[in-house]
């Protein structure tokens, strides 16, 4: 048999030729499409390849191996919403009253958004109508005439849940380096106003509790112990319910942190001891209630020692009253609506207390597996 190798060799030639044209002609082509395509199509793929050059073998599947605890600590500022505001108006607040907290946690994630949390917090509310109301005010003036102020140092023990708003199907170690999330609970916390009594009652006696920090409850400010009126003594045990967002940062393999903000929605209107009404005086027992119900006419702000312009107040908008007691054989001096039962004697507003925090949370991971494929 005769082999021709020049043929076979011109066929080889020729084929080589047209692959390479082809070759090219689709390398024009190509980066022809690539060159016209729409800047968000670019950003996409984009995208997509930092994904994939970010993957570290997390699957799409939770499973109960990637779940994992967390402890941490919290530092808080708490501010306090109520009768004792600025302004009678939902949500205001004195900021200038902000007061710290402190706080830990425990948080077991059960899901690749769901995390399950709870918490103890240790922290202080205040408010105080001389400081917050304004005598320039139409309306703040009658609270700064008040002249009511409190403190109160909550502990509180609450049950939560934290949703992500970034799904993480990984292990803790493929945890987002930031997510947002939003979270809901309830907690119960006990509490216990007090205030500073004067120096001196209302006969101008010295008072033996004088500049001491003074529990209200037992004392009955709005006639809670008095056998003359149907008010029932407030729980110092009370529930909330809590909403709150958050954001968290991933700081290390194992470490996280955290800034959260909480509202708390509250069923009492005493955890400033100001709720109803006035009271007649003579139903109280005792002076140093009498003077923690009624601090209108204190010539002195017992907080600050700061003077107070009683004068000032009855030129232009406090009018002095005196009224014969219908519970004992006593008289007694107060300006009209404040201090007695008889007329516009309103002490608080009606609606439930409430105050919110600000949390910056720390969380170390302390439980969690992760396995690494073995190479042979």
């Amino acid at each position: 048999m005769k082999i021709n190798f020049y043929h076979d060799h011109k066929q080889i030639l020729k084929s080589t030729i047209v692959c390479v044209i082809v070759l090219i002609l689709t390398t024009v082509l190509s980066q022809d499409v690539l060159a016209q395509a729409r800047p968000g199509q670019k950003k996409y793929l984009k995208r997509k390849n930092k994904t994939v050059s970010r993957y570290t073998g997390g699957s799409i599947r939770w499973t109960k191996e990637k779940k994992y605890l967390s402890l941490g600590g919290s530092i808080n500022s708490l501010n306090y919403l109520g009768d004792l505001a600025p302004r009678s108006v939902r949500g205001s607040t004195d900021i200038s009253f902000t007061r710290p907290g402190i706080g830990a946690h425990a948080s077991y994630r059960v899901g690749p958004n769901l995390s399950l949390r709870t918490h103890v917090l240790y922290g202080r509310i205040q408010g105080d109508d001389f400081e917050s109301a304004s005598l320039s005010d139409e309306k703040g003036k009658y609270r700064h005439l008040r002249n009511l102020h409190f403190r109160n140092d909550i502990l509180e023990l609450g049950f939560n849940a934290t949703y992500d708003l970034i799904s993480n199907y990984g292990s803790f170690l493929n945890r987002v380096p930031f997510t947002p999330y939003v979270m809901g609970g309830i907690s119960v916390f006990y509490h216990n106003p007090k205030a500073m009594a004067p120096e001196f009652d209302r006969n101008g006696v010295r008072l033996p509790e004088g500049g001491q920090w003074i529990a209200l409850r037992p004392l009955g400010t709005e006639g809670q112990f008095s056998p003359y009126y149907d008010v029932k003594p407030y729980s110092l045990i009370q529930p909330s319910i809590q909403i709150g967002a958050g954001i968290r940062k991933t700081m290390s393999k194992r470490l996280d942190f955290e800034l959260e903000f909480v509202y708390r929605f509250l069923f009492t209107d005493y955890i400033d001891d100001v709720s109803g009404l006035y009271v007649d005086l003579g139903a109280l027992d005792g002076e140093l209630v009498r003077a923690m119900s009624d601090r209108s006419r204190e010539t002195v702000h017992a907080r600050s020692g700061a003077s107070r312009d009683l004068a000032f107040m009855e030129a232009n908008f406090a009018s002095p009253f005196t009224y014969n007691s219908l519970y004992s054989n006593e008289t007694f001096n107060v300006y009209r609506g404040f201090g007695h039962e008889h007329r516009d004697n309103t002490r608080g507003f009606p609606g439930n207390d409430t105050f919110f925090q600000v949390s910056l949370r720390i969380n170390y991971i302390t439980t969690g597996a992760f396995q690494r494929a073995k190479y042979r």
